[in-house]
């Protein structure tokens, strides 16, 4: 036995890819150069991972477009003046609007599993966007012969066969990015929104048996892009005991940048429940500086007075760069912190006597 630990997603690409995709944009290359060097990025990223130590890989999302948006990359029917994301620092992210029916992803996360699992015989998760998230694509004020009500149904149906195309092409676990979750209370307070997104999201995991979804998870933070939050000043406790109604068999959830930690976990373990693992982050990507093992070790010991430690784990508090032009963290610092995060769950582990 011993404590399992995994990265949430994504990383920062390195230059040479960065310089790929504004040539990219520019249309100074073509679709099949770029795939070229995100084939290269992916591959890297799996290497070093592997020589990391870490148990589970992840492809670092190197040929998302963003962690969100990659089911709709192409898709003709969207304008962009979509819901706007504010985050903490100023900065705004904006979603696109769907403008006609039927929804159907254009790209499914499947195929960069089986980009990823080309390059590694060691285990690979997957994230895919929870279905919640692509809730909101549909504009408040409907879509002519296109109701909401159908818009919903179809977007179940493709994200069941996102995740479901995961689990059959071999994925060690399929990760739900649900961030999304602790913002809906700040633009709805009482609740309400919450509450629809995670029917929402049980109305698609409810079609997977209880093996499979001991093989899903779902993940949440306040949101980390350019170093900056969305909902962090949401509390917590607030949000947890919704969280925790989500038919999943796992919860990788941010801690490590939490003020008051020993209060979150206390949360935790008020609402969890036989036969589900908690990986909480142990390492924050929004955070400059780099936790030093040590460090780690000390907050997964914290986590396991709370957590039974057959039904803990640790994970990094978010991606390190959810959108592909996110580069406010370098990629030696994230593959440091991935680095710390992996020596030091194995002290964590040691010192339990696992």
């Amino acid at each position: 036995m011993t404590i399992p630990t995994e990265a949430i997603g994504s990383l920062p690409r390195p230059r040479t890819l960065l310089t790929a995709l504004a040539d990219h944009a520019a249309g100074r290359i073509d679709d099949a150069e770029l795939a070229k060097h995100q084939e290269a990025a992916t591959a890297e990223t799996l290497s070093r991972l592997a020589e990391l130590g870490s148990p589970v890989l992840v492809d670092g999302e190197q040929a998302k477009p963003s962690f969100l948006t990659y089911p709709v990359a192409g898709l003709a029917s969207l304008a962009p003046d979509g819901a706007i994301v504010p985050f903490a620092d100023g900065h705004t992210r904006q979603l696109p609007v769907l403008t006609a029916g039927p929804f159907r992803y254009q790209v499914r996360a499947a195929q960069y599993l089986r980009d990823a699992r080309r390059h590694t015989e060691l285990p690979v998760k997957q994230a895919v966007i929870a279905p919640s998230a692509l809730s909101l694509l549909y504009p408040a004020d409907g879509i002519a012969g296109y109701a909401r009500e159908d818009f919903l149904r179809d977007l179940a149906d493709e994200a069941e066969a996102d995740i479901r195309g995961c689990l059959e092409g071999g994925a060690h676990a399929v990760q739900l990015d649900f961030t999304e979750a602790r913002l809906s209370l700040k633009l709805d307070p009482s609740g309400g929104l919450l509450n629809d997104f995670v029917a929402l999201n049980n109305q698609v995991l409810d079609r997977f048996t209880e093996a499979e979804r001991a093989r899903i998870g779902v993940h949440t933070c306040p949101g980390g892009d350019q170093d900056s939050t969305h909902s962090l000043d949401v509390d917590y406790a607030d949000l947890l005991p919704a969280l925790f109604r989500l038919n999943v068999g796992n919860f990788y959830v941010q801690l490590a940048s939490e003020t008051d930690p020993e209060r979150v976990l206390a949360v935790i373990a008020d609402q969890l429940r036989p036969g589900v693992r908690v990986f909480v982050g142990v390492t924050d990507p929004v955070d400059p500086r780099v936790e030093t093992p040590e460090e780690v070790r000390d907050r997964v010991l914290a986590a396991a007075r709370h957590i039974p430690v057959d039904q803990l784990g640790t994970c990094d508090d978010c991606g390190f760069s959810p959108f592909a032009d996110d580069t406010s963290t370098s990629r030696e610092t994230a593959f440091a912190k991935i680095a710390a995060r992996v020596k030091g769950t194995a002290l964590a582990a040691e010192a339990l006597g696992l």
